[in-house]
């Protein structure tokens, strides 16, 4: 069973070449795919004219981009996986342009941050320590913290422990609660989790960017261009660059016991204190493949009762491109909300 379906996902998702349909002119962006990382226009053509900022850990180099006024109110949009910061291109460009200042990052292993090949590097607690203290560097103050996938436990972590340093919470779909019961997860994500089938498939096959970033896991597949896909691809061009992305999907919980169980759980009632009356607004993809409208009524609202929310109903899990024209003008409005109390 589980040959016949890594089969068939392979065949059904990973030719795109024959997919022409949004390729840009100029150099194609799969042949620039073949460059040296150190070649790469990392601009992707203007798209992220954004200059690249770094954080040094004990160890390793994080990347982040940090734009707009010093004394703008600190916007934080913290990805999942297996996108960088380049999936608030948008978004960044909107929030400067109206005076407020916008702080994105790339986890260790993703976008232009370091990659090491171990494992035991990629744990979620480890992520928010590292979010953490980048964050703590910039010493902000009145922020709003947007977030989706895994960018929640991770982004929400510094939130939870700081909550001095922010206004209120932009959710997007995620999840920083304990599951009540055994969670059900996908057939494809059953096999991520599979010694030797995952590697094949995230690693070897590159399925999580091919075929859940830009298929299954998008509403509207046409909404990412030849060099929107480029952008996603540069990042892990090989084997070991892929490592953090499958080490996320081995730790999703799977039900209320497990390590990263105990972990939202902890951080995520600090969360719910701390926010129980301040601004928190969610926006939901109900085309989502992975957090489903029970994660939204069942945690999120149980966690916030207060929070305003909007219900996108032709978006998936990517909802920052399937629906970035509706999540960009909500998340506006919220921060004039913020303002204006």
């Amino acid at each position: 069973e589980t040959l016949e379906m890594f089969r068939d996902f392979y065949t059904r998702t990973l030719p795109l070449d024959a997919d022409r349909r949004h390729r840009s002119p100029g150099t194609p962006a799969r042949e620039r795919l073949t460059m040296s990382r150190s070649e790469i226009d990392w601009t992707f053509e203007g798209n992220w004219p954004y200059p690249p900022k770094w954080f040094e850990t004990p160890e390793w180099r994080l990347h982040y981009v940090d734009e707009g006024p010093r004394d703008g109110i600190p916007i934080v949009m913290v990805h999942g996986n297996p996108t960088w910061s380049y999936l608030y291109r948008r978004f960044i460009k909107a929030v400067t342009s109206r005076g407020y200042r916008a702080i994105a990052m790339d986890h260790l292993g993703f976008g232009r941050s370091d990659k090491p090949p171990r494992t035991a590097a990629y744990s979620v607690p480890d992520h928010a320590q590292r979010c953490e203290a980048l964050l703590e560097s910039l010493n902000l103050s009145n922020a709003v913290v947007v977030v989706q996938d895994w960018g929640g436990p991770i982004g929400l972590t510094w939130a939870a422990r700081h909550p001095e340093r922010v206004a209120g919470l932009f959710i997007l779909n995620t999840f920083f609660q304990r599951p009540t019961a055994k969670v059900p997860l996908p057939a494809i994500l059953r096999a991520f989790r599979t010694p030797g089938i995952g590697e094949l498939l995230v690693k070897g096959a590159h399925a999580f960017v091919k075929g859940f970033l830009f298929q299954s896991g998008l509403y509207d597949r046409s909404c990412l261009t030849e060099i929107d896909r480029a952008a996603y691809l540069a990042p892990h061009p090989d084997w070991s660059s892929r490592t953090g992305i499958l080490a996320l999907p081995r730790q999703i919980p799977s039900g209320p016991e497990g390590p990263i169980s105990d972990f939202v759980a902890e951080e995520g009632a600090k969360l719910t204190a701390a926010f129980a009356n301040k601004p928190v607004t969610i926006v939901w993809p109900m085309r989502d493949v992975a957090f489903s409208r029970e994660t939204l009524d069942r945690m999120w609202l149980r966690s916030f009762p207060h929070a305003h929310v909007t219900r996108v109903e032709d978006a998936g899990h990517f909802i920052q491109e399937d629906a970035h024209h509706i999540v960009i003008p909500e998340l506006t409005a919220f921060i004039e909300r913020l303002q204006s109390a």
